[in-house]
């Protein structure tokens, strides 16, 4: 069993910022890309930034140079700092990790989501 915890969402003014968590546990071989995605009220979930266990990263052009993800691999956790943000950043947001298993599978799991609401 894998499970992908988030922490760290909450409500904030516009212009504030967050940190939020996501931390992989269960019978983990090695975890390969981690990245985290946000869905908006009515509208379809979109990726936000990527990153690989090496540490190269990848943004959503509406949040470059405002959220840097990074991750601890001692930890399996990843980590979206968000500056800057904005009514319309609001969304539930979700980790997901590309994850081998010790029994040699390999899937994509999904934490369960984390409420972040930008007030203007």
């Amino acid at each position: 069993q894998v499970q992908l915890v988030e922490s760290g969402g909450g409500l904030v003014q516009a212009g504030g910022s967050l940190r939020l968590s996501c931390a992989a546990s269960g019978t983990i071989f090695t975890i390969n890309d981690m990245g985290w995605s946000r869905q908006a009220p009515g509208k379809t979930r979109e990726s936000v930034a990527t990153i690989t266990r090496g540490g190269d990263t990848n943004y959503a052009e509406s949040v470059k140079g405002r959220f840097t993800i990074s991750r601890d691999n001692a930890k399996n956790t990843v980590y979206l700092q968000m500056n800057s943000l904005k009514p319309e950043d609001t969304g539930v947001y979700y980790c997901n990790a590309d994850i081998t298993r010790w029994s040699g599978r390999r899937d994509d799991y999904w934490g369960q989501g984390t409420q972040v609401t930008v007030s203007s």
